[in-house]
C-alpha cells in the first residue's frame, strides 16, 4: 500500500515538473492567469451645473438676488494626484491575436481643494431666522476605483503585446467643507472606461514577468447633487434653493508589472 502511495506521489510530482517544463520559456505576455500591480499619475475634471432661484428671501418676502443657471462649459475643476493598485486577469493567446478579461482596484490621493481667505456665505443671514452658514474650504478626493474590463490585443512579437480594453469603472469620492460648520458626504460615480497598454516580457528576470505601460480614461457621466451632509437645498417656486448636477472624467497614466502563473490548458 505504501508503494502505491509513493507511486501516486511520484506521478503527481512528475506532472508538476512536466507542467513547469512546458512553460520553462514562460507564458506570453498576458497569457493565462496573471496578477499585477501598478502605480501612476491620475488626473480628472469635474464640471458643475447649478440652477438657482436666488440668494434668499428678504424681510418683505422677496428674493435678494437674481437666480439663474451657472455651469462650466469649457474646462472645469481639475483633480490631480498619485494612485496605485492591483489587477487580476486571464488571457488567451490565439496566434498573433489575444483576448482576455481583467479586473482592477486602485486607490490614491487624486483630489482638488478650493480655499478662500474670507468666509463664503452659503445660507442664513440677518434677514433670515436661521444662523448664517459659511465655508472657507471645499475638498473632493477620489478614495478608490474598481471595475472589470474585456481586452483585445495583438502580439507585435512573441514577447510584446499591445491591447485595448473597455469596461466600467466605479469610484468613491469623499467631499468635505470647512467653515462655520463642517460638512461631509460620500458620492459614488461610474461610467464607461477605455484603455490601451503595451506589455513586454522581462525574461532576464523571470520568463513569466512582464512590464506594462498604459493609460485609462473614464467618463463619469452626469449625476445630481442633492446636498453636502446635512446641508441640503431644494429648487421650489418662490423659494431660495438650487438644483445641482455634476459631470466629469478621469485619466490615469500607469506603469506596472504582471506575472502569469497558470494556464487552464495545462490541466488537459
Amino acid at each position: 500500500m505504501k508503494k502505491i502511495k509513493l507511486i501516486i506521489a511520484a506521478v503527481a510530482m512528475l506532472s508538476l515538473v512536466s507542467i513547469s517544463a512546458v512553460y520553462a520559456d514562460g507564458f506570453a505576455p498576458g497569457e493565462g492567469l496573471y496578477i499585477g500591480a501598478f502605480v501612476g499619475a491620475g488626473s480628472g475634471i469635474v464640471q458643475p451645473k447649478v440652477t438657482t432661484q436666488g440668494g434668499g428671501l428678504s424681510s418683505e418676502g422677496e428674493l435678494n438676488n437674481t437666480g439663474g443657471t451657472f455651469e462650466t462649459t469649457e474646462g472645469g475643476l481639475g483633480l490631480t494626484g498619485i494612485e496605485g493598485g492591483g489587477i487580476v486577469g486571464y488571457g488567451y493567446k490565439m496566434g498573433d491575436l489575444y483576448a482576455g478579461l481583467e479586473g482592477e482596484m486602485a486607490s490614491g490621493d487624486v483630489e482638488f481643494e478650493l480655499t478662500s481667505d474670507v468666509d463664503v456665505v452659503i445660507s442664513g443671514g440677518a434677514q433670515e431666522s436661521n444662523a448664517q452658514k459659511t465655508f472657507t474650504k471645499v475638498n473632493a478626493k477620489k478614495d478608490w476605483t474598481g471595475g472589470m474590463f474585456g481586452r483585445l490585443g495583438y502580439y507585435v512579437n512573441p514577447d510584446t503585446l499591445f491591447t485595448v480594453r473597455g469596461g466600467v469603472l466605479v469610484s468613491k469620492f469623499d467631499v468635505s467643507s470647512a467653515g462655520s460648520t463642517a460638512y461631509s458626504e460620500t458620492f459614488y460615480g461610474g461610467g464607461p472606461s477605455f484603455g490601451v497598454s503595451m506589455e513586454s516580457k522581462l525574461a532576464a528576470i523571470d520568463p513569466n514577468l512582464n512590464l506594462r505601460i498604459g493609460a485609462v480614461y473614464t467618463d463619469f457621466l452626469t449625476a445630481p447633487v442633492s446636498g453636502l451632509g446635512s446641508l441640503t437645498s431644494s429648487l421650489d417656486t418662490n423659494e431660495a434653493g438650487h438644483d445641482s448636477e455634476i459631470t466629469g472624467s478621469a485619466l490615469s497614466a500607469r506603469i506596472g508589472l504582471t506575472y502569469s502563473f497558470f494556464d487552464v490548458n495545462s490541466l488537459f
